[in-house]
């Protein structure tokens, strides 16, 4: 198992605390639009604890409909570049090689890909001349019809299969293994159940020896389970299915509530490790 990824130890979950620029993302569209209020909302993340700040420009929310590549980068490589000044480790999330190139100029680290680098045909190519470190995700189909109809026989294999034969591609394109970490894509083209079967099969996962990392806050399966419709009241649903992931083998939780979530993971860990 590879035990570090973008030059942090994974001997405790890290956090990656989510700066949406967009008008339009699921839970918290529109907050963070604006460039001050995107620099705002990174800035206090770092404070709060977050290790990982994720900028992205492009809504993949169910239904998203997608934007150019120049309001791509207008809405990120600005926000990156004074997070980064302020000594923030950013992370691109961006399907596109295009974004993927200025937001790396602008100070980015890591490249975190929705498409786990299908995306563009020069993903793999863009990836394999840089040193950042990649996330693949899975995800059947695309945002804008993801949620129609998504059917497997057996979700968390079909997510391992997936993700096996990514890693390979990107190790035939020549990027280093220890290079990469896994998503299973949490609300990505599945269904409450395809959800549940896969946060509950997370051992799978380890089979690859990668870093893995859990995007489950505030989605839509925590409301359908709970009859919350309101994203913003779905906290204590994402730190059960956050804390349940990190016990059973995630390395990253991918998440709106940074200051909370360290609180929760505090309190887990002490007691997980005290005699």
């Amino acid at each position: 198992m590879i035990k570090t990824f973008a030059g942090f130890s994974l001997d405790r979950p890290l956090i990656m605390g989510i700066v949406n620029a967009t008008p339009d993302s699921f839970s918290d569209g529109g907050e963070a639009f604006s460039f001050e209020d995107a620099v705002t909302r990174g800035l206090q993340m770092m404070q709060d604890g977050a290790d990982i700040i994720d900028v992205g420009g492009e809504s993949t929310r169910p239904g998203a409909a997608p934007v150019s590549i120049e309001e791509e980068v207008r809405r990120t490589v600005p926000v990156i570049k004074r997070l980064s000044d302020a000594g923030a480790c950013v992370s691109i999330d961006t399907r596109h090689t295009l974004v993927m190139e200025q937001a790396l100029a602008a100070g980015a680290e890591i490249i975190n890909d929705v498409t786990a680098l299908t995306g563009d045909v020069r993903s793999l190519d863009v990836a394999a001349s840089v040193d950042a470190p990649v996330i693949l995700m899975h995800m059947q189909g695309e945002p804008g019809t993801m949620q129609a109809n998504p059917v497997y026989e057996d979700a968390p294999k079909e997510v391992l299969g997936y993700l096996t034969a990514r890693v390979q591609a990107c190790e035939a394109a020549g990027i280093d293994r220890a290079r990469l970490a896994l998503d299973p894509g949490i609300g990505f083209g599945k269904t409450v159940a395809h959800n549940v079967q896969i946060l509950k099969h997370l051992d799978l996962y380890q089979r690859l020896g990668l870093p893995l990392l859990l995007g489950v806050s505030r989605k839509s399966f925590i409301g359908k389970i709970a009859n919350e419709d309101d994203a913003q009241k779905r906290f204590p649903g994402s730190i059960a299915a956050a804390l349940f992931g990190v016990q059973h083998g995630g390395n990253i939780l991918r998440v709106h509530d940074v200051r909370e979530t360290k609180q929760a993971l505090d309190v887990w860990a002490t007691i997980e490790s005290a005699d």
